[in-house]
């Protein structure tokens, strides 16, 4: 989806609508437990969860909500520490 997303230029929504009202089974993306460990690195070196994702070609979303399951403390947009 997200490759088709940037191909056609249109949000990864749009695609997913496209795609199930046309039958296309989904398959769901997630991360392996040593792309979770990657992830957690390059986070702790100062990557953006937008920059991991897109290494690991998932959403920064997933990227989030793994690292919180791993108790990693996340930053805000602005690189401070959340609350």
């Amino acid at each position: 989806m997200y490759q088709l997303s940037d191909r056609f230029g249109i949000e990864r929504r749009t695609v997913s609508n496209i795609l199930h009202r046309h039958g296309v089974p989904m398959r769901r993306r997630g991360l392996s437990p040593g792309q979770v460990d990657e992830a957690i690195h390059l986070y702790n070196l100062g990557w953006s969860l937008a920059r991991v994702g897109d290494h690991l070609g998932v959403n920064h979303t997933t990227v989030l909500n793994k690292l919180r399951e791993r108790g990693v403390p996340t930053r805000d947009s602005h690189g401070r520490p959340r609350t």
